[in-house]
């Protein structure tokens, strides 16, 4: 049985693909910082299913946090093929409040956990035999639109995070395969005002938000494709392309 770790997997876009993922025969590392109870209650949902699956608990935030992760990891496993960096930052904030320590709170859970998580657990993704890594990134790092507005310092985590997945694509070929997932309009920000969110509906073709399953199926997708690399795949109603 394949063995999946999702980062921030026990909750919204975490928890639709940690179900997928396990339906689709994989046994399921369920990483979370503080929603335990959610977690163990998917990991339940999971296991009543004839599923395996376990929860980790880490602290992305914590610069010690992806090694803390990694090492629970390797305690019980030799090999894993596919690691999904799902947990992120989100935060509201205009560009002229961001300090530096928002910046870097942000940067820490975007950018270094995924990077230095990613780090730690190659030894057991090169032991796979097809040993996968999926990025979660965000559209609006390449399409800016309403939405984007007062989160400069999340899109930049995020679009360094999109140019990691084809620097390591090609730095860990062959042996791994590096794909990112883009999300657009998926669970709009409740930050968002209803006036904001008419507009940004009205400009996707599909004329409709997206849900966390849209990007669960993405991520199986790419798991599943042994011939995608290095790309980003926009899970955005068509937003991108208007």
């Amino acid at each position: 049985m394949p063995l999946a770790l999702i980062t921030g997997g026990a909750v919204r876009v975490g928890a639709a693909t940690t179900r997928t993922l396990a339906r689709a025969g994989y046994e399921v590392l369920i990483h979370t910082r503080r929603s335990t109870e959610a977690a163990q209650a998917l990991r339940q949902e999971i296991l009543d299913q004839g599923g395996l699956a376990s929860v980790l608990v880490a602290d992305l935030a914590d610069p010690q946090g992806p090694a803390t992760l990694a090492s629970l990891v390797r305690e019980r496993y030799e090999s894993l093929d596919l690691l999904v960096n799902n947990a992120a930052a989100y935060e509201h904030r205009p560009f002229e409040l961001i300090s530096p320590e928002t910046l870097d709170a942000m940067l820490q859970v975007n950018l270094r956990a995924p990077f230095f998580l990613t780090q730690s657990l190659l030894p057991l993704l090169r032991n796979s035999k097809a040993g996968c890594i999926i990025n979660l990134t965000d559209m609006a790092v390449s399409h800016a639109y309403t939405s984007s507005h007062f989160f400069s310092h999340y899109l930049a985590s995020k679009a360094a995070l999109d140019q990691l997945t084809r620097a390591w694509a090609l730095e860990l070929a062959p042996a791994l395969r590096v794909n990112a997932v883009a999300p657009g309009p998926v669970a709009i920000s409740k930050e968002t005002s209803d006036a904001q969110r008419d507009e940004i509906l009205h400009r996707v073709p599909l004329r409709r938000e997206g849900s966390p399953d849209d990007i669960a199926h993405a991520v199986l997708f790419l798991a599943s494709s042994p011939y995608i690399t290095g790309q980003t795949l926009r899970v955005d109603g068509g937003l991108s392309i208007t």
